[in-house]
């Protein structure tokens, strides 16, 4: 395996690379988070609390009033436990900076840190999705998820010159959220010594029969925007690109990450990419998972068991509500055409 070095870490920064492929990808609003901030996202020290919203915003569902259980929760006086309660952190000037870039991004996105998405904290949303409408909706998330403890605290652990524990600032990249993106559309591409080798399905845990007839199609969108928009303008030899193909064949990057290490291989195995020395006029390999027994497992995040109070009435069982009318919208939308 090639080892990576922290300058070709940085480089997949989506603050360093968004500003030169924008007209190739989707629009983006990108936000210098205050050192403040990014200390409440690490501290764990406390209770977990949720920024005072200074627009009156709620990141979940309210619970359904209901007295008889709120008796078990009372404490009686004297019993040692009437400390007083943790006030909940504010931070009033980027919450305004945030609610103005959501607005101006058609009213929902979906966030990321440096390098990462809070997807494994999409549970906890009311949506089920990184779809974002508030701060305090993108501070749940963000606040939730210990994969972005990646960016925080472990982004260069895996560089053979590793100097740095984490880069000098973080930035909030808020990304405008299209509700009938396909997740079949979504691809990663492999770079090796500055030459396309191989592109992969990026949702491996389901088949789409579908894929198998636009594939040759698929592969020439994405060669062609390699060609003209990628191979000399991203700087590293070695790295990968993850795009999403639109039903108008438009294709928009995504996502850049270093070759190897943290970056999953998805439907190829490292190994295999290693041997693949790419040149020009060579047939470059497309992975799409073919049939239902060749489905890989995926990369699930349980909900954990203490919260799943799914009573009538509960502010969960309004959150598996929203789920399900969230489902059934997304599968009577039409293709994607973002």
């Amino acid at each position: 395996m090639l080892g990576m070095t922290e300058e070709e870490v940085n480089r997949c920064q989506i603050q360093e690379w968004y500003p030169k492929f924008k007209s190739v990808s989707i629009r983006t609003l990108i936000h210098e988070l205050p050192e403040y901030f990014v200390e409440y996202l690490l501290d764990d020290s406390g209770p977990f609390l949720l920024p005072a919203s200074v627009s009156n915003d709620d990141a979940l569902p309210n619970r359904i009033h209901n007295a008889f259980e709120e008796e078990d929760y009372q404490v009686s006086e004297g019993s040692g436990d009437e400390a007083e309660p943790s006030s909940p952190p504010s931070f009033p000037e980027l919450e305004l900076k945030i609610k103005e870039s959501i607005e101006s991004l058609g009213g929902a996105v979906f966030p990321k840190l440096n390098w990462s998405a809070p997807k494994d904290a999409a549970w906890i949303s009311t949506s089920g999705t990184l779809r974002c409408t508030s701060f305090c909706e993108i501070a749940l998330l963000l606040r939730s998820s210990d994969s972005l403890v990646h960016d925080l605290c472990h982004a260069y652990d895996s560089c053979n010159d590793k100097t740095l524990t984490r880069p000098p600032s973080f930035f909030l990249a808020l990304r405008k959220w299209y509700p009938s993106l396909r997740p079949e559309m979504e691809f990663r591409c492999f770079v090796r010594g500055r030459c396309l080798v191989g592109i992969s399905q990026r949702e491996v845990t389901m088949c789409y029969p579908a894929l198998s007839e636009k594939k040759n199609d698929i592969k020439v969108l994405i060669q062609e925007l390699f060609d003209s928009n990628v191979r000399q303008e991203f700087e590293s030899e070695n790295y990968t690109f993850d795009v999403y193909v639109t039903k108008d064949e438009r294709v928009k990057i995504l996502d850049f990450n270093p070759w190897g290490a943290f970056t999953l291989p998805l439907l190829f195995a490292w190994e295999e990419l290693q041997q693949n020395v790419g040149e020009e006029g060579d047939d470059v390999e497309f992975r799409i998972v073919e049939s239902q027994c060749t489905v890989r497992p995926g990369l699930k995040t349980a909900v954990p068991y203490d919260y799943l109070d799914t009573k009538p009435g509960s502010g969960w069982d309004q959150f598996f509500r929203n789920a399900d009318d969230e489902l059934q919208r997304q599968t009577r939308s039409p293709e994607a055409g973002a």
